[in-house]
Formats: C-alpha cells, structure tokens, sequence
C-alpha cells in the first residue's frame, strides 16, 4: 500500500479541538500508512516573527532548570522586561491553554515533552544576534513548527494512536537563502526516502509526525521555506516517497475562486487542473503555496482539499485534468506598495538599468506580484513588509528616483469579464493595470 501525504494547517489545528479532529481524521485512515505535515498552532508563526523582530540580547540572564514538581514557572520569570520577553510568554501561555484543555486531568505529560523546546528558545533569545536578520528569523520562527508537531504527536501517544515524531530538519535541505528555502533534490529526496522507510520498517506504527515550514542548509542551519511553506513541505515528501496522494486538511471544505471568509458567495472548484492551480496560487490564492503544485503535476500525484470537521465531503481535487474557464476567480492582496523606479539622468529604462534592479531585489528575495515598464519607468506591486522593503528602497535610491504608494491593494481576476472589472474598479482608483488573454491584475487606491 503506498503512503498518503496529509498536511493540517495552523488554522485547521488554532485549538485542542482542532487537535482532537485531526485525531479523528487519523482515526479513519488508521491502516493506510500515513505521513502527516503539520503547521505552527493558530498564529504562533505571528508571534515568532513579533518576537525575533525586537530580538536583543539581555545580558546576565540564565534561565532556570525544569524543576522536579514540573510548572511553566520552572522557566524563570524574571525575564520580563520588554515586549519580546512579553511575547515570550503569550506563547508559552497559548500552547498552555491547548494541552490543558486537551487533557485536563494529566496536562504535565504533554507539558514536560514541550518543555525543552521552550528553554532552547529562551536561551537563543538571550544570545546576541547574528547580524544576518534572516538568519535570525529562521531560527526563531522554525520554533512554531517543532512546537506544535511535539505537543500533537505527544497527545495522539497518550490517546492511543502509535506515532513517530520526525524532525524535518534532518531530512528536508536546501539552500542559503534564509526565509525561503530552495530544496537540494539531490540530497532531500534520498534522506526522506531512507528515514521514512526506517521509521515505517523498524517500528509498529504506520505514522509519522512531521514539521511544514522549516529544513536545513547542507551546514546544519535552520531554513525556513516561505510563509504557507508547510503544502511546499507535503508536496516534497509525496514526490520523494512516490505518494499515492497529498490531502491538505483545512478549516473550509475545499478550493474556492474567492476567499470564502470575505466573499460569502464564493464557489467551491470540485476539480481543477495542475495548470490553474499553479496560476492562481502565483498570483496569491492562499489556499495552495505556490510551489507546491510542480512537483506533484511532475509525478502526477493527485492532491485533495478537504475540510478538517467534515471528512466526509468531497472536497476539491486537483489533478492532471480540469477545467474552470468558465468560472471567474478572485484573489485579492492587501498591503501592498506600489514602487516606481526612474533613471536619475532620464535616459530610457533598457535591459542594463533592468538587470540592475532586479539584482537589487533578488539581493533582498522582494517577490514581486506584479510589475510593469515604460520608456521612463519600472513599477514593481510587492507585500509591504518594511524590514524587506525598506533596504530596497535605500539601495535603489542611490542610483535610481523613486516614489511609492503604501496602502495600495492587487486585485488579480483570472477568466475575467469588462463587467466584473467595472465592479471591481467600481469607485476605487487603479494606478495600474495589466491584462492577458486569461488574466487581469489591478493596483488600487
């Protein structure tokens, strides 16, 4: 019988009742060999990134040892001066809140097992910073992942389902790009076929507990893959394990063309193809990250959405073949800025002024969601996070003039109409617009 990939999102497991579902779901597929990817607790990646943002050392500071009557008050209090050290605590607190609701008798069992991973963090904040701030972000942030898989694979044990806790970071290697990730193949797809294999051989359970998110450099150093990176991580593990199928489990029952949180009338696609969904998640469609398609459409590995508290609906599937060009689908992004960028001596943007700016945003890994050019102007649409964007805009300003909208929105509409535009557009001003055959982006005030 070949494996199944599942992935459970931050959102599908916020609380301990999303954990006790994810133990129900496991509990229908109880004889199928199972490797489950799972996210960071409801918004603890948030919280991590809060917290490795206002990251300084605090000198002459050592936590305590776990005591023998075990508390979180074992981890020393008096490290509380500031809002990271704040923050520090609300994390503690928000994975204390779940394992006593989920076991209110015994809570101490889940809680002894997390508690290392509290103290590792705790000592790293103390450290002085590396200087490479995302670096430092991916050694903070990759917490979240190692938390969660910890407190969920405890907590399936003591309910009496067998597992095996597998650390990501020993199989998944990549790169140095900090903050997203490129996967060796080469070296990735080998260590997760022998590992998996031996965990699967060697023990009684047909289950391993896995991390989304975060991998290694080839030197040891914590990675992490991109935000949303966990469907990256299920679609590596499906294509090196040769997977019978990925299903991402989520907190609504399928893939929709609108956000169905914002849009109360969105559809629900039952089947698209591999082609669609690596189009709209491009363009920002949150449901699938954007790189996880290729390697399942390059295996033909089918990969099913469905929802967490209602298993026995169909779902959304996606595979080789599927058509929905006659459904229009929106996806839209908020804060955003608008950059457009000009030669200081009002010569003509040509390749040599082009080559230079992207080198200066790649430096800087900006993704860019849309962009455009004249004979005196490059616009580039990106995610306003000032820690990226601000370095960018120092660096371009030193050769190039530049001017800016903050507050802006992308509205991308794939298989458009001129009558959906209108309504989109409707009393909003578009600084930009760019169209194809299939697909309309607008930037907007």
């Amino acid at each position: 019988m070949q494996i199944k990939v599942f992935k459970f999102g931050g959102g599908a497991v916020k609380d301990a009742e999303g954990v006790r579902q994810l133990s129900r779901v496991l509990a229908r597929f109880s004889d199928v060999p199972l490797v489950v990817v799972i996210s960071a607790i409801g918004k603890t990646t948030n919280l991590l990134e809060d917290i490795a943002s206002g990251w300084k050392a605090v000198p002459g500071s050592t936590p305590d040892r776990v005591a023998a009557d075990w508390a979180w008050q074992s981890i020393s209090r008096e490290w509380t001066a500031n809002t990271r050290e704040h923050l520090f605590w609300v994390l503690v607190e928000t994975h204390d809140k779940v394992i006593r609701e989920l076991m209110p008798n015994n809570p101490e069992h889940i809680m002894k097992t997390i508690q290392p991973l509290f103290e590792q963090l705790r000592t790293l904040l103390e450290q002085a910073p590396s200087g490479n701030d995302n670096k430092d972000y991916d050694r903070v942030v990759s917490y979240g992942e190692l938390l969660s898989t910890t407190l969920i694979a405890k907590y399936l044990q003591l309910s009496g389902r067998q597992n095996r806790w597998l650390d990501a970071r020993e199989v998944l290697v990549t790169d140095n790009t900090y903050r997203e990730g490129k996967v060796d193949w080469k070296i990735t797809v080998p260590l997760i076929k022998r590992e998996v294999g031996d965990l699967m051989d060697t023990n009684t359970t047909n289950l391993i507990i896995t991390q989304g998110f975060i991998g290694r450099s080839k030197e040891g150093v914590p990675i992490t893959l991109g935000r949303e990176g966990s469907d990256f991580t299920a679609a590596i593990f499906a294509y090196s394990l040769n997977a019978e199928s990925v299903t991402i489990w989520k907190d609504v029952p399928g893939f929709y063309n609108a956000d169905p949180k914002v849009f109360p009338h969105a559809i629900k696609l039952d089947t698209i193809s591999y082609e669609e969904a690596i189009e709209m998640s491009y363009y920002g469609a949150t449901i699938i990250h954007p790189k996880t398609i290729k390697p399942l459409q390059n295996k033909q590995i089918p990969l099913y959405v469905k929802s967490l508290f209602h298993p026995e609906l169909q779902g959304s599937t996606i595979v080789k073949t599927g058509d929905i060009a006659q459904v229009p689908s929106y996806i839209f992004k908020k804060n955003q800025i608008l950059i457009s960028i000009y030669p200081k001596d009002f010569s003509f943007i040509a390749a040599g002024n082009l080559s230079a700016i992207f080198s200066i945003l790649s430096n800087y890994n900006l993704k860019i969601n849309m962009m455009q050019n004249t004979a005196l102007s490059f616009s580039v649409c990106v995610d306003h996070v000032p820690e990226q964007v601000l370095p960018v805009l120092v660096s371009l300003k030193e050769s190039y003039r530049v001017k800016y909208n903050t507050n802006v929105e992308l509205a991308t509409i794939r298989h458009y109409t001129e009558d959906i535009l209108d309504r989109v557009a409707f009393n909003r001003v578009v600084l930009m617009e760019q169209r194809s055959r299939s697909t309309v982006q607008l930037v907007m005030k």
